[in-house]
């Protein structure tokens, strides 16, 4: 049991390393591909788009060939997008090898969840997700430290030519060692139609519960993303005068920061599952005011004031963890892998709006150039409408949801209610003492 995880963990690590590696290359990739920053963003943009647009098919995939194939598959796909990125210099064919890494990348976490779903008991099994979510972000970490001391060592072939190599590795080992479930145990469960397929769809987005997690997972997860897969390095170096390895540090703290956060928040909404989208308001006010504290500073801003930008940027992907949990308590187990699906589509949707926003505005800013405080000030502007629009989307589908909470018997007391209560429980404890 723990074998295979640890060996379907370490493959969703990979690929975590795999998605974020063009991050840590976007200055190199200018001077490899002669690349603006419009383009540059569409690399993000395709692996993004690919990666959101196959979340639901990925999951009837899932249900017919089983999780052990997808994995293989989607480290066989990222390896060769990796290799092929790692020879050409040629711009289309860049382009279709990082698309290629985010067909990969789409059939592997939702693969490795489905093993943990089955190797591990219903009661085990949330704690395990969050530990192999958790887990896996450390590939962001060898793609900030290893793989940037690679690429400014041995240079471009050899940094992601490496990659490629750890990707058939995983592969090998996920081939070897992983199976879909216990031996023993037998799936019974018939592949969904069509039909059942766009019912499901349907009513998975018509439950208000799968709506406010999407508007959650939007709202807490593009700010972080958007810094990690593409323009959080140029914005250290080129717009903040950092060195690349005291970038590359941020970046490390961005991920330690998360795996410290992400069990903290998971205990939270374990014991307060009535205020879940609390904490996803929480977190998006945080974000919100630390970009805005640091847009307003002189340029180049504090370095102390970029430490707590990264702190606060790595509580939004441990927060987006709240909007699949929205999706498994208001949908009944038949849908849930499909709510799941929609809801991942929120984040990552909205990142590849931002990266392609960013870029844009870069690029018309800047001038040929594009990398400068200035540019990189305004660029930024653009998360403020992705957060408006999340907001109003969850507070809207939190009060259709607590509606039809309501509709069942569950009402859930207002702040104040909670306030007034525990203050009346306390003088009633302090006097009967």
């Amino acid at each position: 049991m723990w074998l295979v995880w640890s060996v379907g963990v370490f493959a969703y690590l990979v690929a975590v390393l795999q998605r974020s590696s063009f991050g840590v290359a976007g200055l190199d990739a200018t001077a490899r591909f002669h690349a603006a920053p419009v383009t540059l963003s569409g690399f993000v943009v395709l692996q993004l788009l690919v990666y959101a647009s196959l979340q639901i098919p990925v999951g009837l995939l899932l249900d017919r060939y089983g999780a052990r194939r997808l994995i293989v598959a989607g480290g066989l796909i990222m390896a060769t997008g990796q290799l092929l990125l790692a020879v050409v210099t040629d711009l289309p064919v860049a382009l279709l090898a990082r698309g290629l890494v985010g067909a990969g990348d789409a059939l592997t976490f939702i693969s490795v969840l489905r093993v943990v779903g089955a190797w591990f008991s219903p009661r085990r099994a949330p704690l395990m997700t969050q530990l192999t979510a958790l887990i896996g972000q450390l590939g962001q970490v060898l793609s900030a430290i290893p793989l940037v001391a690679l690429l400014h060592g041995a240079g471009w072939t050899a940094a992601f030519g490496s990659a490629a190599g750890l990707g058939t590795l995983a592969l090998v080992l996920a081939w070897v060692v992983v199976r879909d479930r216990p031996r023993g145990v037998v799936d019974t469960a018939a592949a969904p139609t069509l039909g059942e397929v766009v019912r499901g769809l349907r009513e998975a987005w018509l439950t208000p519960g799968t709506r406010l997690g999407f508007w959650s997972h939007m709202g807490t997860q593009f700010s972080g993303t958007v810094f990690a897969l593409l323009w959080g390095m140029p914005f250290l170096v080129a717009g903040q005068g950092l060195r690349p390895v005291e970038a590359s540090v941020l970046l490390t703290v961005f991920v330690v920061a998360g795996i410290v956060v992400g069990p903290v928040i998971g205990e939270l909404t374990a014991r307060h599952p009535l205020r879940r989208s609390w904490m996803v308001l929480a977190i998006i006010a945080a974000t919100a005011a630390a970009w805005t504290a640091v847009l307003l500073a002189p340029q180049p801003a504090p370095r102390w004031l970029l430490v707590v930008l990264v702190l606060v940027l790595a509580a939004g992907g441990p927060g987006s963890i709240v909007g699949f949990d929205f999706a498994r308590t208001f949908n009944p187990g038949g849908r849930q892998g499909t709510a799941v699906g929609i809801v991942n589509v929120g984040g990552f949707s909205a990142s590849l709006v931002v990266v392609l926003a960013v870029g844009l505005v870069l690029g018309a800013v800047g001038g040929p150039d594009g990398y400068t405080p200035e540019a990189f000030r305004a660029a930024w502007c653009v998360q403020y409408a992705v957060w408006a629009i999340a907001l109003v989307g969850v507070l809207r589908s939190r009060r259709l949801t607590r509606r039809r909470m309501a509709r069942e018997g569950v009402v859930v007391p207002s702040l104040r209610e909670v306030i007034t209560r525990r203050r009346a429980l306390a003088r009633s404890s302090g006097t009967a003492g």
